[in-house]
């Protein structure tokens, strides 16, 4: 995948979007609990990046998971069966009726904001799609934002369940983020009890 020049905070959309947030998992790595319902900062980590895309000026904001109390605005679907993977999870949520573009998201990104959006939606103007690379330039496939058509056709034909094997042939742009100094790193998640005390940390809560 080529690596493109870092980007900037600034741009301007492609045209109006949405998002999916995939909020199905079963939180295994961390002992089962509700992953998207837990707490970092001020908000629970789905409640996070709902913020990030409303920010941003999402015209849809749809969960692919179960359905959560408090996200005004927020639509919540369910993959069949529930817990099928993120593949089966994206399939249903682009089965909805979405704008022409889509930020497809993880739901446990405590400190994505709307500038790390607007620069991946400025990025993907003229192409399939962008996608974030952490700062070891690893591909991020859950934080991204792509071209609705050609991503609904990508999936249809997929018979695989892993999301670099969907997304990487539609070749999408790479964008690295540079946080600000003091500013925690946009891709990271909360997939272990260690990784949602990091996150605490940096978010001034204790683990």
């Amino acid at each position: 995948m080529p690596r493109v020049a870092e980007a900037g905070h600034e741009g301007t959309s492609p045209g109006p979007f949405g998002i999916i947030i995939l909020a199905g998992g079963g939180g295994r790595r961390l002992g089962g609990q509700d992953k998207p319902g837990l707490v970092v900062g001020r908000r629970t980590l789905l409640g996070s990046v709902v913020a990030a895309g409303t920010a941003a000026g999402a015209r849809r904001v749809l969960v692919v998971g179960p359905a959560r109390p408090g996200l005004d605005g927020v639509s919540f679907v369910s993959e069949q069966p529930p817990g099928a993977g993120p593949v089966a999870a994206l399939r249903r949520g682009l089965a909805e009726v979405l704008p022409s573009w889509v930020a497809v998201l993880a739901a446990d990104l405590p400190f994505l904001r709307e500038h790390h959006l607007s620069a991946l939606l400025a990025a993907a103007a003229g192409q399939q799609g962008a996608i974030l690379v952490d700062g070891a330039g690893r591909p991020q496939w859950l934080v991204g934002c792509w071209q609705t058509d050609p991503l609904g056709r990508a999936v249809a034909g997929y018979q695989g369940t892993s999301l670099g094997g969907l997304l990487g042939p539609l070749a999408p742009v790479p964008v690295s983020l540079t946080p600000a100094p003091g500013e925690p790193p946009p891709w990271l998640d909360c997939d272990t009890p260690e990784d949602l005390r990091r996150a605490r940390e940096l978010a001034g809560a204790p683990g």
